[in-house]
């Protein structure tokens, strides 16, 4: 654990200087969530890496008692940082909640496709999600899991830490976490759907070279896989990045997805884990813009952008201090709330990380969208939906990768992660489940989710509406200075009221009643929510 522990704390080092995300950020089918983040000014590096985040190094424990806010299965765990199970999620939304299907049987996705784009995927992706299933599914049949890698499989079995990590076996490790992650958090909303890894290790990985790879191999799973396939997408690039030819490059890439929406099928994409934080990732260019960005491809009209929000399912934070450096128990406090299920918006100032939000520069508004918020321009506004990301609350991942590099051990590791890359697979799955009901009932796929949304579901009972939230005691007011701003600051670590990253002077959008650029509609209830899309004509 304590080599672990160091292990994470290179990735937090980095996430504290301010990770950008990119800012945006046995089945018996064929071949999608990969995810791709960079890092802000205050590194040098322009290479897309996983879009995952994780908890302090200083926070983790060798043997969690059961006061300890996380208690992962091998009796590690957490002191200060919140984590959940499969049940724990499936509870919380109401998955376990969901009608069953016309035959009777419970529904956990049957006969669905669901498709997790990665890049380099994990040489022991099979083996860590059978491993999940005996412990939280032991009861239900092995996972129906395949892995496709078109373009060759680059894994190793080691990292040495040497290079720079922008290709080869230390950039493949760096990348399963992410993909275990997409695996194992489809599965436990969907069971017993058809679980895809679609890995491609990009040609280079500066800028948006690699995107070419990644597409072709979408393309080709779209044409071999049935209707009605989801695909999940967990990496992102700040739209600049495309400079004066994003129109251009997009609209090719933009054809895969109207390829796969004209027989059925959806794309979900994590918006980012950086607020409106972009930095550029072109070659010699590592300054961060001055003004708010939002990543592609969650900003494409063919995508539903899928943001974050911060679960608290039986607890509630209540920090009563600013700083985890100068007070931890204060700023990590939280009170035990037995029955409570409150979810706010996804920003955690102790990284600085959070969802994902705001205009695009790209797309003007389509026109499903024209009923969301005027207020917030003529410009295609991110995200649409949201689920848990964060890493106070965070999803348990058992994985054994490259274990040196993953857990600081020979051997793998349970730990937990957060990151839209965590909200963007589940709620790819839960469209899945809609899917299977609407097969059980004589129905086509869906469709395209966002026009569905917009057109009432997102505005009604079937999602939990994320409103601004002000929590715990801590000084509501300090020096801007302390954050790179003019005068002084009103907002404490406990006041969720938006996505403007801490430490930066970018503003953010507000966490708002109704449609917002911070979470979109909210967060679905799993019930009511497929059993509207299940209505939908």
């Amino acid at each position: 654990m304590a080599k672990r522990q160091s292990v994470l704390a290179g990735a937090i080092t980095i996430a504290v200087a301010g990770l950008a995300a990119g800012s945006a950020v046995g089945g018996s089918a064929a071949a999608s969530a990969g995810a791709v983040t960079t890092v802000k000014a205050t590194t040098t590096s322009t290479a897309l890496s996983p879009q995952l985040e994780a908890a302090p190094r200083d926070t983790y424990t060798t043997k969690a008692g059961p006061g300890d806010p996380c208690q992962l299965p091998d009796g590690t765990g957490n002191t200060s940082y919140h984590c959940y199970t499969p049940q724990d999620i499936r509870s919380a939304y109401g998955v376990d909640s969901v009608a069953p299907l016309a035959s009777g049987a419970a529904n956990y996705g049957q006969g669905q496709t669901i498709v997790l784009v990665d890049s380099y995927g994990s040489p022991t992706a099979a083996a860590d999600l059978q491993h999940f299933h005996d412990t939280f599914f032991s009861s239900m049949p092995d996972p129906k899991f395949q892995e496709i890698y078109p373009l060759g499989n680059p894994q190793t079995s080691s990292c040495n830490g040497n290079g720079s990590g922008n290709s080869g076996q230390c950039a493949a490790a760096g990348w399963t976490g992410e993909a275990t992650l997409d695996i194992e958090w489809a599965y436990s909303i969907a069971p017993e759907a058809n679980i895809i890894l679609l890995a491609v290790p990009p040609a280079e990985t500066l800028g948006v070279q690699g995107f070419p790879n990644l597409f072709k191999a979408i393309s080709s799973e779209i044409t071999a896989l049935p209707s009605g396939t989801v695909f999940s997408m967990s990496f992102g690039v700040t739209e600049q990045t495309f400079e004066g030819a994003a129109a251009s490059q997009t609209s090719k890439f933009d054809a895969v997805f109207q390829q796969g929406i004209a027989k059925g099928d959806n794309f979900f994409a994590s918006s980012g884990d950086d607020g409106t934080y972009g930095t550029a990732k072109q070659a010699g260019k590592t300054a961060a813009y001055s003004t708010p960005t939002v990543g592609w491809p969650a900003s494409s009209p063919y995508v539903v952008a899928v943001g974050g929000t911060q679960l608290m399912y039986g607890w509630t934070y209540a920090p009563t201090a600013n700083d985890r450096t100068v007070d931890r128990a204060g700023y990590y406090h939280s009170v035990v709330t037995p029955g409570s299920n409150l979810q706010t918006v996804w920003n955690e100032s102790w990284a600085p990380i959070g969802t994902g939000g705001g205009a695009s520069a790209i797309y003007s508004r389509p026109s499903w969208q024209g009923g969301a918020d005027a207020s917030l321009g003529d410009h295609r506004i991110v995200p649409d939906t949201s689920w848990n990301a964060a890493v106070n609350g965070g999803v348990d991942v058992y994985i054994t990768a490259y274990p040196e590099y993953n857990c600081g051990n020979t051997t793998g590791c349970w730990d937990f992660y957060g990151g839209t890359s965590a909200a963007s697979p589940q709620t790819a799955a839960l469209v899945a489940l809609a899917n299977a009901a609407r097969a059980a009932a004589g129905k086509s796929p869906l469709g395209f989710l966002d026009p569905i949304l917009y057109s009432g579901v997102g505005n009604s009972s079937a999602y939990t509406d994320i409103v601004p939230e002000h929590l715990g005691t801590a000084p509501a007011v300090f020096n801007g200075s302390d954050v790179g701003v003019s005068g002084t600051v009103s907002k404490s670590a406990g006041d969720l009221v938006d996505n403007q990253m801490w430490g930066t002077s970018v503003a953010g959008y507000p966490t708002t009643v109704g449609y917002d650029a911070t979470t979109g509609w909210g967060a679905p209830k799993a019930p009511a929510f497929v059993a509207a899309l299940v209505a939908h004509s």
